[in-house]
């Protein structure tokens, strides 16, 4: 139903309401944009630029650069999908926010990324709930240039249709969370990023590399899907894989026997330290300390 908005107050997503399809895809209606969004964007990428040499791995850096993501304004989808479909076959198509689990699967089996067309208030600027076209383009779409990066992602969106259909999505969605949204990447110059959830936050950016708070631990993948995460703060626990050949080595499997055994096993808490663990560094927690101080 249409919601009359004041013109000083306009909605966070003007897409909310947007024709849609049968597949939640809609038109991203680029020429829409106005000048204070594309400045918006331009400033969130300047201010993740700098920060990211250095902290980023070499393949997001390198794969900026391959496919010329706009600097200067928010990214048309059907520009950056022609540039990306010949590299790895995959796409850019835009959706009014979050899809239903069983269409998000579908499109990532389908080599479709679905993004969230539109961009944060300018009051939202250093933090937003729902995933927006900054964090969606800006950190998960360069990596899709990475042909064994990609195939994980299709392959995570096969597997995404076996867990609902025997109903253990939970542990399934860890694995996106510490991997595809907060993972980091162990490369011969240190620790770097790859998570398009610390790609587009300055603040994460620092501190999943830099804090001494957090615990990273060497990848597992069945301690990763035991393992509850945070979702309105940093993260307690980051984990690091050696590459992204070796992340899609341990995932493409048949994961019936890893949920059959998850099902006798305990869920872990995002701070723990479990038995068997590869630690990086075992954090020492003194901000999750201090807010719940605070709090």
């Amino acid at each position: 139903m249409p919601t009359d908005h004041d013109a000083t107050h306009p909605p966070k997503n003007r897409y909310a309401n947007a024709p849609m399809r049968a597949d939640w895809t809609i038109d991203q209606d680029w020429s829409s944009y106005s000048a204070a969004e594309h400045d918006r964007w331009k400033r969130l990428s300047a201010r993740q630029l700098a920060l990211l040499p250095g902290r980023a791995c070499d393949d997001y850096l390198a794969a900026l650069e391959k496919l010329q993501l706009s600097q200067s304004g928010v990214p048309d989808f059907a520009e950056l999908s022609a540039r990306l479909a010949p590299l790895t076959g995959w796409s850019v198509v835009a959706v009014a926010g979050l899809v239903p689990d069983d269409v998000f699967f579908d499109h990532l089996a389908e080599r479709r990324f679905p993004a969230g067309a539109f961009i944060r208030p300018e009051a939202e600027l250093d933090y937003l709930e729902e995933p927006d076209v900054f964090h969606d383009v800006f950190g998960h779409v360069p990596l899709l240039a990475d042909p064994i990066y990609a195939r994980f992602l299709q392959a995570y969106g096969e597997g995404g249709r076996r867990a609902l259909a025997r109903g253990q999505l939970a542990e399934l969605a860890r694995l996106y969370w510490y991997t595809v949204e907060f993972g980091l990447v162990s490369t011969p110059a240190g620790l770097r990023i790859f998570g398009a959830g610390i790609l587009s936050s300055p603040a994460e950016s620092v501190f999943a590399l830099e804090d001494t708070s957090p615990n990273r631990i060497r990848f597992d993948l069945e301690r990763v899907m035991r393992t509850r995460y945070i979702i309105d703060d940093f993260q307690q626990s980051y984990f690091v894989v050696d590459s992204f050949q070796s992340l899609l080595d341990a995932c493409y499997q048949d994961f019936g026997p890893i949920y059959d055994r998850l099902t006798a096993q305990s869920t872990l808490e995002p701070h723990e330290i479990a038995p068997g663990d590869r630690i990086v560094a075992r954090g020492d927690f003194h901000y999750f300390r201090a807010k719940a101080n605070a709090a």
